[in-house]
């Protein structure tokens, strides 16, 4: 057996100590948040912005190192941003 990690052992935890109730009515709340998941990632709207080239030519740079089209990145940016799960790692309070 593979050894867990600490998330995984939380998790084995709280289910053996049962702390995890099933879910009523299984597949009709799958279905909800099924539609939930697809209404957030539908992109049916499209925006102009004007930037730099520094900066576009930045964003360019991030979305090639982590392989994916530079409107995905700033998609992806947005959306952490306005759902509050933006984090700013280079920052540096001074």
């Amino acid at each position: 057996m593979a050894k867990l990690d600490k998330e995984e052992r939380d998790l084995l935890r709280k289910v053996e100590a049962e702390e995890w109730q099933p879910v009523r009515d299984r597949k009709r709340q799958m279905a909800r948040y099924s539609e939930y998941a697809k209404a957030t990632f539908r992109k049916d709207r499209r925006i102009n912005i004007r930037i730099s080239t520094k900066d576009l030519e930045a964003l360019q740079k991030k979305a090639l190192e982590e392989g994916i089209p530079y409107q995905t990145l700033v998609s992806s940016v947005l959306h952490k941003y306005v759902s509050g799960r933006f984090e700013d790692r280079g920052a540096s309070v001074e």
